[in-house]
């Protein structure tokens, strides 16, 4: 009987270790699964400062930081520099008003 009651203990023993490292290994692919998520929207950018740097040598300023920003605001991009460079936001560069002119500056 001793020995039937060693091995009872023993497998039981086992059998709590063995649901352990389970809930363990649950526990880590689970917090993985959250870390890897990729995050559902795309960090947008500051249109503010964007346009400023895109509106600073025209000659209306004011009207150029409106426009720039609504279209920085559909778009989540400003072309770099003062003029020209479209190619590197083709939204900004397709957006176009009423009269289809283009509305970026």
């Amino acid at each position: 009987m001793g020995a039937l009651s060693g091995t009872l203990i023993a497998s039981l023993v086992l059998s709590f270790l063995f649901l352990l490292l389970a809930e363990a290994d649950h526990q880590t692919v689970m917090d993985l699964n959250h870390a890897a998520a990729p995050s559902p929207l795309p960090p947008t950018i500051d249109c503010g400062v964007a346009c400023n740097g895109r509106c600073k040598l025209s000659s209306r300023p004011r009207l150029c930081k409106r426009a720039c920003g609504s279209c920085c605001n559909k778009c989540n991009c400003v072309p770099p520099g003062t003029a020209g460079n479209l190619d590197a936001c083709p939204c900004y560069a397709n957006l176009t008003t009423h009269n289809q002119t283009r509305k970026c500056p």
